[in-house]
């Protein structure tokens, strides 16, 4: 069946219809990388990673260019490098350090959640130039002015602007008039280019030295890297406004006769443990640290049992759930580990072609368990990111040889103890490991088995 997706511009479910099926180009944005990525972040990771598999499964790999971009540069950052700073140092060292260390952390995060790596990781800071010729497009089409060292997007030139994200220009205007700064003409008009000090990082520019504003880097990296007309355009829905609304209207009003994103998709908001996730009522989860009790890979279960567009109500109780769900599919996969994958399900397929319908997608794994079929299993894992490691690797751990050999030791201790009828001892070794996390599962033929908990 024809791949279905909600689109937010047209407010409507539509069937995808590329530009170009041999050229299927897909941006999604990034982090700024000034933190953790907290749960919330995480859920467009997951979900555009599904999509971006799906694609590559409808059209080949080799048909499929997906960009999800770093923004390496904006006041988020500025503010947390100067909160540590010592005064001592050059600022601007620090700031850089810090997307570094924190984009680092980034890329580890997304691995342990099972994504793909995309096909470009553009950096905002590679590619001033690029947003330095639309800002200067826009000024020569009549669409963007220069005052007192910041160049800003006039809103009221463009009659559309407020279309794509279902808002009115006067209503906008009431809302934006709390704090008009003296340099805009308009109340709604955005910043493209804002002066920078000496502390604060900066490029030379014809209308001083300064930096971008936050919604140019967007429209510069996708033209770079996918052209002024592409496919599908993702992110939160947060994003919506005022970030993809005006990354419309300067991209539009930038290349003239563009319509920029053929399609746009829009994850829904995350709630944590019952109530909006906010560090002051102690749900505020980042990836790593639930990482530190869970797998990544339980993490993207919990994501994917709701659907994209909804609502999801995240928990600690949910993760649990989950990766005692994925114990059980492991088991079976580890008992069939010379079973190769085959076709993915068609029941599967369909599900993520009806608008990624994730939930019923991983009900249909279920049935495919309970019918024993590894090898459709398997394969149709794949496409949702999940059961894509050794299952001795998932019960045991990676890396550490030292510790394991230490738990079969124990673990033949127990039997010897055992053998002699010291059932005491055999008792307190299987206790002092339980002690440690690990679980033993006694076979037929006097084998025990050994996976963490």
């Amino acid at each position: 069946m024809p791949l279905k997706i909600y689109d937010t511009a047209q407010r409507k479910e539509t069937e995808f219809q590329p530009h170009d099926p041999q050229n299927i180009r897909m941006y999604v944005c990034g982090p700024t990388v000034y933190d953790y990525i907290h749960i919330g972040n995480a859920r467009p990771l997951v979900i555009f990673d599904v999509l971006y598999r799906l694609l590559r499964l409808n059209y080949g790999k080799n048909h499929v260019k997906y960009v999800r971009n770093i923004t390496d540069v904006d006041d988020k950052i500025n503010n947390r490098a100067r909160e540590n700073w010592d005064g001592k140092s050059d600022l601007r060292d620090d700031i850089r350090a810090l997307t570094e260390v924190t984009n680092s952390q980034y890329q580890e995060d997304a691995q342990a959640l099972g994504c793909l790596q995309p096909d470009v990781q553009p950096r905002a800071t590679e590619h001033i130039a690029e947003m330095l010729n639309i800002i200067g497009k826009l000024i020569d089409n009549g669409h963007a002015y220069a005052n007192d060292g910041h160049v800003l997007f006039d809103t009221k030139s463009w009659p559309d602007y407020g279309d794509f994200s279902n808002k009115d220009q006067e209503e906008l205007e009431v809302g934006a008039r709390v704090e008009v700064a003296p340099y805009k003409k308009n109340p709604t008009d955005f910043v493209l280019w804002k002066p920078s000090d000496n502390e604060t990082p900066g490029w030379e520019s014809p209308w001083g030295y300064g930096r971008p504003g936050w919604h140019i880097e967007c429209s510069a990296m996708s033209e770079k890297h996918l052209g002024e007309n592409f496919d599908i355009h993702g992110g939160g829905q947060d994003l919506i406004f005022p970030h993809h609304q005006n990354e419309v209207a300067q991209s539009c009003c930038a290349n003239k006769g563009s319509s920029y994103a053929k399609y746009w998709m829009h994850n829904g908001y995350l709630m944590s443990e019952g109530e909006k996730m906010s560090k002051s009522l102690g749900n505020f989860y980042t990836v790593n640290e639930l990482r530190q009790e869970f797998p990544g890979e339980a993490l993207r279960l919990v994501l994917l049992k709701s659907q994209y567009r909804q609502p999801l109500d995240f928990s600690k109780e949910k993760l649990r759930q989950a990766k005692t769900e994925l114990d059980k599919f492991y088991r079976l996969i580890g008992e069939n580990s010379d079973v190769a994958a085959s076709q993915v399900d068609n029941e599967v397929q369909a599900a993520l072609e009806d608008d990624l319908n994730t939930p019923l997608a991983i009900s249909r794994l279920h049935a495919l368990f309970d019918a024993g079929d590894v090898a459709g299993l398997k394969a149709s894992a794949e496409i949702l990111g999940l059961f894509q490691q050794d299952a001795d690797i998932w019960f045991k751990g990676e890396g550490n040889e030292d510790e394991a050999a230490e738990i079969e030791a124990l673990i033949q201790k127990r039997k010897d103890a055992k053998a002699n009828k010291d059932f005491a001892k055999a008792d307190a070794v299987r206790d002092e490991l339980t002690a440690r996390g690990i679980v033993l599962e006694d076979k037929p033929g006097g084998v025990t088995e050994w996976r963490k908990a």
